[in-house]
C-alpha cells in the first residue's frame, strides 16, 4: 500500500457477534511508513437487506423468437450512519491534514438499533452488517477497509404460542408393481413440541407400516430450511437440506418404529427473520420413506420453529452447560480507559461508552431474559461462507472478502446433525 502499512478495523468482541440494541465497540488502526496527507478519516456503519436474481424467458412473436433476461430485486436499509475520526468531512471543504509515520488508533462506539433482523447469507439475498473505514484523500483514490459482523435478532420461544405444542402428521400411498396395486405404505411422524434452539436434541417419533409387497430401501428425517426472497414484483423460494438422520430397509409386510433417534439442531438463523421484509425463513423436519424401484418417496413434513431463546420449561428441567469464554483482549492492546466517538443507530443522545476493561468478550442476553441461564457459545453457520463484496467496494479495498455469520449454540453435550 506504499505509505500505508496497516489499515484495519478490530471489534472488541473477537467473534464479531452482537445482539440488536447492544454497543458495537472497536478501533480502527493505521500504521504509516511515512507521513500521510489526507482530508479525513471516517467510519460508516451500515445494515442492509438485499435480494436479487435473474430469470431467462423465451419471447416469441410472429416475426422472431429470442431469449429475454429479467432481473428481480429489492433492498431495505436498517441503518446508515457515519462518524468522523480525524480531519474533516468531504462536505466541509478541501483543506488537508497530516498524520505522522507510525501507528494511530481510533476507538469507536455505535449503538445498534433495536429489532434488527438476524444476519443471513442466502443464495438470492442477504441481511448484512458492516463497518467501513475510509481514508479520504482529495484528488486521489481513497483507501477503504471493512469488517463484517453478525447481528442476532431475538426470537424468544416463550413468546411463540405454538412453540410448546405437540406437532404430528401422517401420510400414505399405494405402490404399484407392474400393473397390480399392492397394499398401502403408511407413516406417522410426531414431535413432542414445535420450538427448539440450536444445540437441542429433537426426539424423533415415527411409525412406518409397509403393507406393500415392495422392499423399502430406507427412511430418513431431514431438516430443511426454506428461504423465500421477495422482490418488488415476484417471490422465489429455495429449499436447502441442512442435516439428516437415516434408518435402514423395511421388508415387505413389515413395520418399523423410530423411538430412540434424535436430531440435534445445528447453528442456524432463527425462523421468520423478524424485522426483514424481503426475506422469510421457515424450517421443516420431514420424514421420508424411500421405496425400492421407481416410486416416489412417501413424505410427512412437520413445521418447526428455531429460536434464539429456549423454552423456560426446557431450561428448568435440563439447563445447558456454561460456554467457555473466548480469549479477551490483552490489556496492552488498548488502554484501560479511552474516549469513543459515539454514534446512535436510532434517535438518542450521545454519551461516553464504558472502557475496554469493563466490556465482556462474549455478547450476553439483555437483563429481561433468564439471569440464571448460561450464555450460549457462538458457532459458524452451517450454511457456509459467501462473498461479501458490495457494489461500492473499490478495487483497492482491504478486509476479508468472505463472511460466515455466527449464531448461538446451546451446549447440551450433543454434536449437531449434518448431512454427512
Amino acid at each position: 500500500m506504499g505509505k500505508l502499512n496497516i489499515f484495519e478495523i478490530s471489534l472488541n468482541n473477537t467473534r464479531g457477534v452482537f445482539y440488536a440494541g447492544q454497543n458495537l465497540l472497536g478501533h480502527c488502526t493505521l500504521e504509516l511508513n511515512s507521513e500521510l496527507t489526507l482530508r479525513g478519516i471516517r467510519l460508516k456503519f451500515e445494515g442492509r437487506g438485499h435480494v436479487h436474481w435473474t430469470e431467462t424467458h423465451q419471447k416469441v412473436t410472429w416475426k422472431y423468437s429470442r431469449s429475454e433476461t429479467i432481473t428481480f430485486s429489492d433492498s431495505e436499509q436498517y441503518f446508515n450512519q457515519e462518524v468522523l475520526l480525524f480531519g474533516i468531512l468531504p462536505s466541509e471543504g478541501r483543506s488537508t491534514s497530516s498524520l505522522s509515520a507510525g501507528r494511530h488508533t481510533f476507538p469507536f462506539c455505535f449503538v445498534l438499533p433495536e429489532d434488527l433482523p438476524s444476519s443471513f447469507e442466502g443464495v438470492h439475498g442477504y441481511v448484512r452488517y458492516v463497518v467501513k473505514a475510509i481514508i479520504d484523500r482529495p484528488w486521489k483514490f481513497d483507501h477503504t477497509t471493512k469488517c463484517n459482523f453478525t447481528v442476532i435478532g431475538i426470537l424468544n420461544l416463550n413468546s411463540e404460542p405454538n412453540a410448546s405444542m405437540t406437532v404430528q402428521g401422517q401420510n400414505q400411498k399405494t405402490l404399484c408393481c407392474l400393473c397390480c396395486a399392492s397394499g398401502p405404505l403408511s407413516a406417522e411422524f410426531s414431535l413432542q413440541r414445535r420450538g427448539y434452539v440450536p444445540g437441542e436434541a429433537v426426539p424423533l417419533s415415527a411409525h412406518i407400516e409397509n403393507s406393500s409387497n415392495r422392499l423399502i430401501s430406507k427412511s430418513h428425517v431431514d431438516l430443511k430450511m426454506i428461504s423465500t426472497f421477495h422482490s418488488t414484483t415476484k417471490s422465489r423460494s429455495v429449499s436447502k437440506e441442512i442435516g439428516r438422520v437415516e434408518e435402514g430397509p423395511i421388508g415387505a409386510g413389515q413395520t418399523f418404529t423410530w423411538d430412540r433417534q434424535q436430531f440435534v439442531i445445528p447453528p442456524l438463523p432463527p425462523s421468520y427473520l423478524n424485522g426483514c421484509r424481503i426475506i422469510d425463513i421457515k424450517y421443516i423436519l420431514q420424514l421420508s420413506v424411500v421405496p425400492s424401484g421407481l416410486s416416489k418417496n412417501l413424505e410427512v413434513p412437520l413445521d418447526i420453529i428455531i429460536g434464539t431463546i429456549p423454552l423456560l420449561q426446557v431450561v428448568e428441567n435440563n439447563p445447558p452447560r456454561a460456554s467457555e469464554p473466548s480469549q479477551a483482549l490483552v490489556a496492552s492492546d488498548q488502554p484501560s480507559s479511552v474516549t469513543y466517538p459515539m454514534v446512535m443507530g436510532g434517535p438518542g443522545t450521545l454519551s461516553s461508552p464504558p472502557s475496554y476493561s469493563q466490556l465482556p468478550d462474549l455478547p450476553i442476553f439483555p437483563p429481561s431474559y433468564y439471569p440464571d441461564i448460561p450464555p450460549p457459545s457462538y458457532s459458524e453457520s452451517m450454511l457456509g461462507s459467501l462473498g461479501v463484496r458490495d457494489e461500492d467496494d473499490q478495487e483497492n479495498s482491504v478486509g476479508n472478502p468472505t463472511h460466515m455469520p455466527v449464531y448461538p449454540y446451546y451446549d447440551w453435550g450433543y454434536q449437531p446433525t449434518t448431512m454427512n
